[in-house]
């Protein structure tokens, strides 16, 4: 039976990842901010005659909780589902900060999947893989404002976090680990565009079947981003070494800032 990791699993993309996935027969690991919402889908999967899922409750806009959520995690990890995020929110809106004091879409959408799956790397399987949630909404970071402290804009934000996903996903393929990240449909119906003001053109099935993909076809490249089911390329900013490099200096540098 594998045991799988989704962030992010009570809702949208998530939660169809973990009733798709946990009533096929797989143990699932269901991360969420609500006890409330997490227990629906813990009891969809029960129902449905799956194996008994786990509930792993944490805010991953505060890295003292994804440690946290990470220790709380026994045993070998077959699947590292990083899908949790925020959206851009509404156009004009404030510039937003984590608990920590990070930049609220960089923390979230990139940050807390960065710290969280390098916490639990050990205890991935042999032939385990992650994969990314990320976007095709994607813009370079900007390295002498990396927190954007200056020309504030949601949308800028959360494409320079999916961005830094994918560079991350690069960088765990270097390292010898399968790891992929994907965009999985656009504007699909979750909460999260719906949020944004932007009215949906996909449904949350098209972007399960994408993602559903990376998390259980053999054979797999490593280290490649896909538009829902194509192959396809990053802003390229992502293939540039010195910039991944730069990216890995700024997110230890934030993480052992906001634990010390």
């Amino acid at each position: 039976m594998q045991t799988i990791l989704i962030t992010g699993a009570t809702d949208g993309l998530g939660r169809e990842l973990a009733l798709r996935l946990g009533t096929a027969g797989a143990r699932i690991l269901i991360h969420g901010r609500s006890a409330e919402r997490a227990e629906r889908v813990q009891a969809a999967i029960l129902a449905a005659g799956g194996p008994e899922p786990e509930i792993l409750l944490a805010d991953l806009a505060g890295l003292r909780e994804v440690d946290k959520l990470a220790g709380g995690i026994n045993g070998e990890l077959d699947v590292i589902v990083n899908n949790a995020g925020i959206g851009a929110g509404p156009r004009g809106g404030p510039r937003e900060v984590s608990a920590d004091g990070i930049e609220l879409r960089f923390a979230v959408n990139y940050l807390a999947g960065y710290r969280l799956t390098r916490l639990l790397l050990s205890q991935l399987a042999p032939s385990g893989r992650i994969v990314n949630v990320a976007s095709a909404g994607q813009e370079p970071i900007d390295f002498d404002d990396p927190m954007m402290e200056r020309g504030w804009d949601g949308f800028s934000a959360y494409q320079r976090s999916k961005l830094a996903q994918i560079m991350f996903t690069i960088d765990l393929a270097s390292d010898g680990v399968l790891a992929n990240s994907l965009h999985p449909a656009t504007f699909m119906a979750t909460t999260m565009v719906t949020e944004s003001g932007v009215s949906p053109i996909s449904t949350v099935a098209e972007g399960a079947d994408a993602t559903m993909r990376l998390i259980t076809a053999p054979d797999l490249p490593t280290g490649r981003y896909f538009n829902g089911l194509r192959e396809s390329r990053a802003n390229e900013q992502a293939y540039d070494a010195d910039a991944r490099a730069r990216l890995r200096s700024l997110s230890d540098e934030l993480i052992a800032t906001a634990l010390r």
